[in-house]
């Protein structure tokens, strides 16, 4: 290894201690050899291992943020267990940790788990430090919903509103399997879902006249609010486990409704990633990735790519590209390919 490359891997190592160390870390120390920095956080007993080459250039504080216990969260598994709770949010969430706890929910959706204080919600870190599996605790948080049922039945196809009164985390039902399959008799019909913001679960019966005005009401509120999920619709499969609605007599609102989901996920993951190419929707309801010429860029999925005045489908050009195990999912383009 070269000196200048050592001196540079120091430099990073030392940025991460004096950050560690004002976190409350004070036996933190560097590894050359490994890359590593060692550290044990304030009230556990085993040395943590951070592999430096993790760390992106730049955004060292943002970094060791989420390898820092989050304020609020309970020391022990005896003490968090009972407070967890699951919630949906989109992929590209920025938490108040900066490496949460999450895995993928849906497209462009992910569960993330947070503890539920009366006064405040904090999200778990994927750091948490009480010797338990991922596992362990996603099934917790779940297990700790109400699974609230509803009584009564429909007559005819009708629209249930669920608000959230702040403890009833109704968006997060959509992560029980079977929750949402058990309302048919509620709406009259199949159940289909939309959670287009926090606060609010909106469910009819597939078959209902009301659904095509769903999805213009999903999407109305989706874009307007500053606490949106997803404005596209949601069913229960035969594994009783919920699923994106495909549908055929649907198909043009549900293409609508997954392009503006997609394109306002992979704006938020532009503000966080370099060289991220813009996603837009043509007129006639396309997502369009738009590459800038002469330029390495990270692309999001699309139906086309656009080069300069070219346009290109997607599958013609995807052969080409290198996928960067992101979420959502980049695929990496160095140069136009040559006929």
């Amino acid at each position: 290894m070269g000196l200048f490359r050592r001196a540079a891997r120091a430099r990073l190592a030392s940025q991460v201690i004096k950050r560690l160390r004002r976190a409350g870390m004070r036996d933190a120390r560097y590894h050359s050899a490994s890359f590593t920095v060692r550290f044990t956080r304030p009230g556990d007993d085993q040395p943590n291992v951070l592999r430096l080459e993790e760390v992106r250039k730049g955004h060292v504080d943002r970094f060791v943020t989420g390898l820092v216990r989050a304020k609020g969260l309970p020391a022990t598994w005896a003490e968090a267990r009972p407070l967890l709770r699951p919630v949906l949010r989109g992929a590209t969430t920025t938490a108040d940790v900066l490496a949460p706890l999450c895995r993928p929910a849906f497209p462009f959706l992910a569960e993330f788990v947070v503890v539920d204080q009366p006064d405040t919600m904090t999200y778990v870190n994927a750091t948490h430090g009480w010797g338990v599996t991922d596992d362990e605790i996603f099934a917790a948080a779940r297990g700790n919903l109400s699974g609230a049922k509803l009584v009564g039945v429909a007559e005819e196809p009708v629209v249930v509103q669920f608000v959230d009164d702040g403890d009833s985390y109704w968006t997060s039902h959509l992560l029980l399997d079977g929750w949402l399959a058990a309302l048919a008799g509620q709406v009259g019909g199949n159940p289909v879902a939309f959670a287009p913001e926090r606060g609010l679960l909106l469910v009819t019966a597939e078959d209902s006249d009301h659904l095509p005005e769903l999805f213009a009401r999903a999407e109305m509120i989706y874009l307007a609010s500053p606490r949106a999920i997803s404005p596209a619709p949601y069913i229960s499969g035969k594994d009783r486990k919920t699923q994106p609605y495909h549908q055929e007599n649907c198909k043009a609102r549900i293409k609508r409704a997954e392009a503006v989901l997609a394109a306002k996920e992979y704006a938020r993951q532009a503000q966080q990633i370099d060289n991220a190419a813009e996603l837009l929707i043509t007129d006639d309801g396309r997502t369009r990735a738009v590459w800038p010429r002469n330029e390495p860029t990270l692309l999001p999925r699309a139906d086309e790519i656009q080069y300069g005045e070219t346009i290109t489908a997607w599958e013609d050009l995807e052969p080409h590209l290198t996928p960067q195990g992101l979420n959502p999912e980049r695929w990496r383009a160095e140069t136009w390919p040559q006929n």
